[in-house]
């Protein structure tokens, strides 16, 4: 798996975004040798993550293309560059989108992971060392996203975001904690942190919201009230520990209030995982008054603005956000990882399709119809 080539240009295969919206091209690129506190990495699997085509649409967002997309992977250190004591080649591995330099005040309080230096950076599509690419094609370069890119055979990450793991573990399955699955998981049990037969409502019901249900269910909650739009997703749902729906568009009143109702004055935690405005006031409005705790996971509109009479935070409810679920990357990664091994994390349940890399747009295609939580996408052998 590991090749000699740590100082070479490695030729491989990479899907290409050229434009915004157009089909991905498989395109032959060269790939630089890892510099100074970089890796080089064979990816083996990568998923496709609802980001990926957040960013591939560009609606909204900064273009910037010819990119290389792709943040949710698997693989195996091919090299490492000068600095790089902690990881050697032959070590599996997970590139993450966000980092952990362990340097930085962030990285050394236990109570963030929201690094200064490795943030996630969607606009910079080069190395943060020496604000160049690694990824070029007849000595044009093609642009990185968010530090990671593994839609290409190998890629080159620094080593703050890359989380060493367990060999054993199948790279096939734990790839999806890249990104969405430790995210949900991370914000119900790092954050909401519900008690053992406790109520708990989860906000939207893709693969953010499951992992936050399936966190949930892992921390024994006897209720957990799935919100969404999409009557269609309940049965799914159940699988991850959801024992109730409620679909807003049943109801002539608030959402909020329908929830209280069911549950003799609120949920003691709820966990936001949509991005719309309205469901994060509905939320944090239907948890509690004395202890409960509602955590906003998805990304707002830049525009928007959340709104909420005071008395609802004098009387004792608690909002709070999250970013990546509160992981750290390198430090807590492997623990998640762990989970799995130990049959106590199922990431079989997020896991509906699998295609070759050749049809890596067929994954897209699954993501855009909602047929899919997340399609692993089989690297060359």
């Amino acid at each position: 798996m590991v090749s000699n080539t740590a100082r070479k240009i490695i030729r491989c295969k990479a899907a290409v975004a050229w434009e915004a919206g157009k089909p991905l091209v498989i395109e032959e690129v060269e790939v630089a040798p890892p510099q100074a506190n970089e890796v080089r990495i064979k990816i083996l699997f990568t998923s496709l993550c609802h980001t990926d085509v957040y960013f591939w649409e560009a609606k909204g967002q900064t273009p910037v293309f010819p990119r290389i997309l792709g943040h949710e992977a698997g693989g195996i250190v091919e090299s490492v560059g000068e600095g790089v004591t902690d990881l050697k080649p032959g070590d599996h591995v997970l590139p993450v989108f966000t980092g952990e330099c362990k340097e930085c005040q962030h990285c050394k309080s236990e109570e963030s992971n929201m690094c200064d230096l490795l943030r996630i950076n969607t606009d910079r599509g080069v190395m943060i060392g020496d604000g160049k690419s690694r990824f070029s094609i007849k000595g044009k370069p093609i642009y990185h996203f968010v530090g990671t890119s593994t839609f290409s055979e190998y890629t080159v990450v620094h080593v703050g975001q890359v989380a060493k793991i367990n060999p054993a573990a199948p790279l096939e399955k734990v790839c999806v904690l890249s990104c969405g699955i430790s995210t949900g998981l991370g914000a119900t049990l790092n954050v909401a942190k519900p008690t053992k037969g406790s109520s708990v409502a989860i906000f939207g019901l893709g693969a953010v919201g499951l992992a936050a249900a399936e966190g949930a269910r892992l921390a024994g909650a006897s209720r957990i009230i799935g919100v969404d739009l999409n009557s269609k997703r309940f049965t799914e749902a159940k699988k991850f520990g959801v024992t109730e729906f409620v679909n807003p568009k049943d109801y002539d009143k608030p959402v909020q209030e329908v929830i209280a109702e069911l549950t003799n004055g609120g949920v003691d935690r709820s966990v936001e995982c949509t991005g719309s405005l309205g469901a994060m006031i509905s939320a944090f409005e239907c948890v509690h008054d004395g202890w409960g705790v509602a955590v906003l996971v998805g990304v707002p509109n830049k525009d928007d603005a959340f709104k909420t009479h005071p008395i609802n935070l004098l009387n004792e409810k608690t909002l709070k956000g999250t970013f990546f679920g509160n992981y750290k990357p390198r430090s807590d990664l492997p623990s998640v990882v762990e989970m799995y091994m130990n049959k106590e994390l199922e990431l079989e349940k997020f896991i509906t399709h699998e295609v070759p890399f050749s049809e890596i747009n067929k994954a897209f295609e699954y993501m855009l119809t909602g047929e899919s939580l997340r399609c692993i996408i089989r690297m060359p052998a």
